[in-house]
C-alpha cells in the first residue's frame, strides 16, 4: 500500500502541469517583469549596456517603459558579426571542394545583409538621442569594407561625435579575407575602398579613439601618415597585413596614441618618433626583413610589449640590451613561432643591463623543441626584479615554416660568466610542453638552483593548439599515448603521467639544491585561469581573428 501511495506521488510531479498551474507560473513570470520594470531607469540602463545588440532590440519591444531606455545607453556596441548566421562561419577547411562555391556566394550575401543590419542599427540608435542628453562612453561599429555600408557608418557616427557628446568612438573595419588568403590585388582594391571612405568620413576619423584595419594596400606611400595626422584622438591604432606599393619608413609621431599593434605587415622600417603616451605595443612578424624593422624613439611610458618572428637563417639575431635602449619595458613577450631563436643572449656590463632593470614579467612563446634552454638564464641575469618567468616549449606542423631556407639549426649558444649566480625576486616558473627528458629536466634543476625564492613551479604538458582542437573534440577516449600527443605531431611527448613517474622527475630536480619551491605537474586540461592568455598565446598582439575579436574588445 506503500509503495503505491509512493508511486501516485511521483506520477503526481511527473504529470504535465494543469492549465491552473501554467496559469500561475504565467502570472509569476509576469510579475518578475513587472519588478524589474520598476526598477530606476539609471538601473535598466545600466542592465542593457550589459547585453549585445540583439538582446537590447528584444528588450526593447516588451513595453513602452523598455523602449525609450535604448535611446539612454552609454555603451553602443554594433558588429555585422552580431549579424552572420553560423552557417556563414563556417571554414573554408571544413568544407568539401563542391561547396567551396556555395559557401563563398552565402558568405556574400551573409556579409552585404549583416551591413545593411549595421547601418540600420547604427542609425535607429543615435537618431533620437537627446544632444544634451546622457553621455556615450562608447560608440563601437565593426562592419565589412564592401558597397556604401562604411560611408553610410561614417556620416551617421561622425554627425553624432559633433552633435553628442561621445568619450569614445571606435571602427573596426573588415575584409571577409584572412590575411594569408588575401592576394595582392585584393589588398589594393581594399585599400581603395578604404581611402574613399576616409576621406569621406573626415569627421568620424578625426574624432575616433580606437581604429583596426586589415588587409589593405595604398597606393600613396604617405597615407598612414595621413591617418595619424586626421586622427588626433586615437588610443589605439591596430594594423594587420597592411603595406604601401612602394617601400616607405613609417614615422609614428602622436600625442594621444597609447596602443599600438602592427602584425604582419610590411613597411620597410617603423620609427616611433615622438609617443610619449604609448604604453602597449605588438610588433609581429618581420619576415622579409634580415634586420628587426622597427626603432623606438620616444616612448618613455612603453611598459608592455609583444614581438615575435618565424625567423629563417638570414634574420639577424636582435641584441635587446641595443634595441630596448632607453625603455623601461615591464611585460615583455618575445615568440618564435617553433623557429630559430632571433633573440642574442648577452653578457652585459652594468650599463646595458640597466635596460632589463623594471622588467617583471618575461613570457618566451613557442621555442622550438630539442634545443639546449640554457640561454633564457641570460633574462634571469639582466632581469634582477623579474617575478613571472613563462616559457613554451613546442614543435608543431600547423605553426612551423616548412620552406627550404628556413633555418635547420634553430638553436643559440650562451655561458654564463657569473660563477653561481643567484635570483631573488623570480616567485613563478611556468614551463609548458614539459617533457622527461634530460635537456628539459636539467633547465628547471637549474632555474630551481638561482632562484633562491621561487615557490612555484608548473610544468604543463603539451597543449592542443587550436587548429587541432576538433581533432581533439572527436577522440572518443585517450589513451597513454595519444594523451601525450598532440595531433599532427609524429612523436608521443614523455610527459610524466602517473604519480610514479612524477615522483621519479621530482627526484631528479631539487636534489642537493635544497629549493624549497612547489613543483605541479599539470595536464593540458588543468590549465590555471591566471596562466591561460599567456600559454595560450593571447598576449602576442591584436589579430582580428574569429576567436580574438571579443578579447580585443574587453582588453582596449
Amino acid at each position: 500500500m506503500a509503495r503505491t501511495s509512493r508511486r501516485r506521488e511521483a506520477a503526481k510531479l511527473m504529470a504535465k502541469p494543469s492549465v491552473k498551474a501554467k496559469s500561475s507560473l504565467d502570472k509569476l513570470k509576469a510579475n518578475e517583469r513587472d519588478r524589474i520594470s520598476k526598477l530606476p531607469n539609471d538601473i535598466l540602463v545600466n542592465i542593457l549596456d550589459r547585453l549585445d545588440f540583439h538582446d537590447v532590440t528584444r528588450t526593447s519591444v516588451l513595453s513602452r517603459c523598455w523602449s525609450q531606455l535604448p535611446a539612454n545607453l552609454s555603451l553602443l556596441k554594433i558588429s555585422a558579426r552580431d549579424f552572420l548566421s553560423p552557417q556563414t562561419r563556417i571554414s573554408d577547411d571544413e568544407l568539401d571542394g563542391k561547396f567551396l562555391r556555395i559557401n563563398a556566394l552565402l558568405r556574400i550575401n551573409a556579409v552585404n545583409a549583416a551591413n545593411a543590419a549595421v547601418v540600420k542599427a547604427t542609425k535607429s540608435m543615435l537618431a533620437h538621442r537627446d544632444p544634451g542628453g546622457c553621455t556615450i562612453r562608447l560608440l563601437s561599429t565593426t562592419f565589412y569594407l564592401r558597397g556604401d555600408t562604411p560611408i553610410s557608418v561614417g556620416h551617421t557616427v561622425g554627425n553624432a561625435i559633433v552633435t553628442l557628446k561621445v568619450e569614445k568612438a571606435e571602427f573596426t573595419v573588415l575584409t571577409q579575407q584572412k590575411g594569408c588568403g588575401c592576394s595582392i590585388d585584393e589588398m589594393v582594391k581594399f585599400g581603395t575602398r578604404f581611402v574613399s571612405f576616409f576621406n569621406e568620413c573626415h569627421n568620424a576619423f578625426a574624432g575616433l579613439t580606437r581604429l583596426y584595419l586589415e588587409n589593405l594596400r595604398f597606393r600613396e606611400s604617405n597615407f598612414v601618415s595621413n591617418i595619424l595626422v586626421t586622427c588626433k584622438q586615437l588610443y589605439y591604432l591596430g594594423f594587420y597585413n597592411c603595406d604601401t606599393e612602394d617601400s616607405v619608413t613609417l614615422r609614428v609621431e602622436h600625442a594621444q596614441l597609447s596602443e599600438l599593434s602592427i602584425v604582419d605587415c610590411r613597411f620597410d622600417m617603423v620609427e616611433l618618433t615622438w609617443v610619449p603616451k604609448l604604453t602597449w605595443l605588438a610588433f609581429l612578424f618581420w619576415l622579409y626583413h634580415a634586420e628587426l624593422p622597427l626603432s623606438l624613439g620616444y616612448v618613455p611610458l612603453l611598459r608592455v610589449l609583444r614581438l615575435s618572428n618565424a625567423a629563417r637563417s638570414f634574420h639577424k639575431n636582435v641584441k635587446l640590451s641595443t634595441f630596448l635602449h632607453e625603455t623601461s619595458v615591464r611585460d615583455l613577450t618575445l615568440g618564435f613561432k617553433c623557429e630559430k631563436v632571433w633573440v642574442q643572449p648577452e653578457c652585459l656590463t652594468r650599463r646595458q643591463a640597466y635596460v632589463f632593470q623594471q622588467l617583471r614579467i618575461l613570457n618566451l612563446v613557442k621555442i622550438p623543441e630539442g634545443y639546449d634552454l640554457t640561454w633564457t638564464m641570460f633574462f634571469l641575469e639582466a632581469a634582477p626584479s623579474l617575478e613571472e618567468l613563462y616559457m613554451k616549449v613546442w614543435d608543431h606542423p600547423c605553426e612551423m615554416e616548412m620552406d627550404q631556407d628556413i633555418s635547420e639549426n634553430k638553436g643559440v649558444e650562451w655561458e654564463s660568466h657569473t660563477s653561481n649566480f643567484k635570483h631573488h625576486c623570480l616567485a613563478k616558473f611556468i614551463l609548458v610542453g614539459f617533457q622527461a627528458k634530460d635537456y628539459m629536466v636539467t633547465h628547471v634543476r637549474r632555474v630551481l638552483k638561482a632562484a633562491v625564492n621561487l615557490q612555484d613551479v608548473y610544468l604543463y604538458d603539451r597543449l592542443a593548439c587550436a587548429k587541432c582542437h576538433k581533432k581533439v573534440e572527436n577522440m572518443l577516449k585517450f589513451d597513454a599515448l595519444v594523451r601525450g600527443m598532440c595531433p599532427g605531431v609524429n612523436l608521443p611527448i614523455k610527459f610524466p603521467y602517473t604519480n610514479e613517474d612524477r615522483r621519479s622527475v621530482q627526484k631528479r630536480m631539487p636534489r642537493g639544491i635544497g629549493s624549497l619551491a612547489k613543483i605541479h605537474f599539470m595536464a593540458s586540461k588543468e590549465t590555471r585561469a591566471e596562466h591561460g592568455p599567456r600559454i595560450d598565446g593571447y598576449s602576442m598582439g591584436a589579430i582580428e581573428d574569429d576567436w580574438m575579436l571579443s578579447r580585443l574588445g574587453q582588453r582596449i
